[in-house]
């Protein structure tokens, strides 16, 4: 998946499908692709200007296919999967 589109963000969801996107940092964090986020400023100097910056450099953008939800590691979003957790209880 390309890490950013033509504006220079990186999709919340992809399109066809509408499945559910988290970005990945260099340093393991998991980030939601919201404007202070992923999208935010830091993330964008840390592309560009401080490749160093691993708590803030998306590494990789990947669908979120299935389990508990991933939380974001800087606004503390929820990021639900596109399938559900199959472990869940369905009670």
């Amino acid at each position: 998946m390309d890490t950013r589109n033509e504006k220079g963000e990186i999709p919340v969801r992809t399109w066809p499908g509408g499945y559910p996107v988290y970005s990945m940092t260099a340093d393991g964090g998991v980030l939601c692709g919201g404007p202070e986020c992923a999208n935010g400023p830091e993330s964008k100097a840390a592309e560009a200007e401080c490749p160093d910056d691993n708590q803030w450099r998306v590494v990789a953008v990947d669908i979120h296919w299935e389990g508990e939800p991933l939380i974001c590691d800087h606004c503390g979003a929820a990021i639900e999967s596109a399938y559900g957790d199959p472990e869940a209880d369905e009670s």
